[in-house]
């Protein structure tokens, strides 16, 4: 299936970031409640370009944030990670120079791990670095359509697990969290998934939480994922995009991984993010 760039946006401007994806998006406020015709026009361009860039934005209310989370479908908790007082669909993102970890140091889709993975996510960025700190986002569609027959036919058909507790335990222990007894998510997915919406294939694997595949032998399997980790995250396939302050990214975890570089310490770096709930990949 063609990939649909073209569409004609009334009631946003969107600017294409690279050729194969992502978009900024311009002349609407996701400060404010958004009206009907906006939120048309963002879904069909989250679509088209799989990352969107929400550019000249005032920082947007949590309230506000959930709201506009909520229009796209039921939001996500996450298994692990420290929640916003008073309001738990957001998560904050924090590192500063006492930090252990930053988030997202390493290629992932959001928390693959869970059994119905999340649709999307929902970053502003309200403090950072003076320069650094950028995201970096890959293209699945493309790394999928990339590889030769030979290798799709020996992929179609097989699945792949993906764990947490690897990356989860105690992870979150200088924000206070206590995982003690806690049971991190295990799930099992197609190597490749059909977008429930677009109807195109994409590689959904990531070396953060996909630990093997199922139909393989331990050393097959390490061989063939290594293979596709290294397509997934092929320099073709990638954008780099340095924030500014409030900018927002919604980014598409059914098609398209991200990596947070962590290259500002001892500076710090913060924002909130709402995460919105997808389904069993197919």
């Amino acid at each position: 299936m063609v990939k649909v760039r073209d569409h004609k946006y009334q009631f946003i401007s969107a600017r294409p970031f690279a050729p194969n994806l992502g978009a900024e998006i311009y002349d609407v406020d996701l400060s404010k409640k958004i009206s009907d015709e906006q939120f048309s026009d963002i879904a069909q361009a989250f679509l088209d370009h799989q990352v969107l860039f929400f550019k000249n934005q005032k920082e947007i209310p949590p309230d506000v944030h959930i709201a506009f989370g909520k229009r796209f479908g039921e939001l996500h908790a996450h298994p692990a990670a420290p929640t916003m007082k008073g309001y738990p669909e957001i998560f904050e993102i924090h590192a500063d120079k006492n930090s252990k970890v930053a988030n997202g140091e390493f290629w992932h889709s959001d928390v693959s791990c869970d059994d119905e993975p999340p649709l999307g996510t929902m970053l502003q960025i309200h403090i950072a670095p003076d320069c650094g700190g950028d995201t970096m986002f890959c293209d699945m569609y493309a790394a999928y359509e990339a590889l030769s027959n030979p290798i799709k036919e020996l992929i179609g058909g097989l699945t792949a697990t993906h764990e947490s507790e690897h990356l989860y335990r105690g992870r979150y222990s200088d924000r206070g969290m206590d995982d003690t007894g806690t049971i991190f998510p295990t799930a099992v997915h197609p190597v490749v998934r059909t977008h429930p919406e677009t109807g195109r294939k994409a590689l959904f694997v990531n070396r953060t939480f996909t630990t093997r595949i199922n139909e393989l032998s331990v050393d097959e399997s390490n061989v063939v994922l290594n293979l596709l980790f290294d397509q997934a995250e092929h320099i073709n396939h990638q954008i780099r995009f340095n924030w500014s302050i409030n900018d927002m990214a919604f980014w598409d975890n059914r098609c398209c991984m991200h990596r947070a570089i962590w290259d500002y310490w001892p500076e710090e770096r913060k924002g909130r993010r709402v995460t919105i709930k997808g389904d069993r990949p197919k």
